[in-house]
């Protein structure tokens, strides 16, 4: 079960991508949480204090590593010598950060380039190792994506079985969300299904579902306003720790039983 999870900035994507990790490794899932998103916030929902993830350098900015696997030091006129298949398949385990429940937070970073196909040494290593990742056997894997549209310009979320886009009540978030939609079709992305997030009431919820059929989309989750969001991050406490009983966190077990009838039990 590979998920990407996009949309638009502030829409709570971090909190669902981290809370789904979690309840997926308490059933016994080997799960692999990967942050591409340049904010970095996902050790937050999983429960690992900021001042150790800040301590982590992500992978996109090693550049020891970077160097060690592509052949080309960051920033080097090289390029031409850019080993395109780094080797990857232990920087999970080397790199990744054990977090509570057992979950993995690997932190990827973001690339910033002049181009989309800039062949650069970090977008190579980055590249590899996403391509490792999606075709890893055995594992949950969760991917906060970056806000907006820039990832699936560069092809990153080939290879997952779904991308949710999380949408607020709200015509920005629809609109972000159906160009989401469109471009996830010129890659094939096998699957783009809605959350609902910060839903307050009937009227929210039917601005959603009829956004949503017009979109001619699923809506796999709806998560209400929950203000116990907001006092877990004054209190910097993960939600699911914070209060695993509240009605967003109720809401999000209910999304993870159904993700998990759509895809892992279609595995078995």
């Amino acid at each position: 079960m590979k998920i990407a999870v996009a949309g638009k900035g502030g829409v709570g994507k971090t909190l669902i991508s981290g809370t789904l990790a979690r309840l997926l490794a308490r059933e016994g899932f080997r799960v692999l949480a990967v942050d591409a998103d340049p904010s970095m916030n996902l050790a937050f929902p999983l429960g690992i204090p900021s001042e150790t993830a800040s301590k982590i350098t992500p992978i996109a900015e090693n550049k020891d590593l970077i160097e060690e696997r592509t052949g080309v030091k960051p920033g080097s006129a090289f390029g031409l010598f850019i080993n395109l298949n780094p080797t990857v398949d232990d920087i999970a385990q080397k790199y990744g950060l054990r977090g509570p429940d057992g979950v993995r937070l690997l932190i990827m970073g973001t690339v910033r380039s002049g181009g989309a196909g800039c062949m650069c040494a970090a977008n190579s290593l980055i590249r590899a190792l996403i391509r490792h990742i999606t075709l890893t056997e055995g594992d949950v894997i969760i991917m906060d994506m970056e806000a907006g549209l820039e990832h699936l310009g560069r092809a990153t979320v080939k290879g997952f079985n779904a991308l949710l886009c999380v949408v607020e009540p709200g015509a920005q978030s629809i609109e972000t969300a159906n160009r989401i939609r469109m471009l996830a079709e010129d890659i094939n992305v096998r699957e783009v299904l809605i959350v609902a997030n910060k839903v307050m009431g009937e009227e929210d919820a039917r601005f959603i579902e009829e956004s949503v059929k017009r979109m001619n989309l699923e809506l796999i989750g709806v998560i209400p306003f929950d203000p116990n969001i907001i006092r877990a991050d004054a209190a910097r406490v993960a939600p699911l720790d914070y209060a695993p009983s509240s009605p967003s966190i109720k809401a999000i077990e209910k999304l993870k039983d159904a993700l998990k009838l759509r895809y892992a039990e279609r595995e078995v």
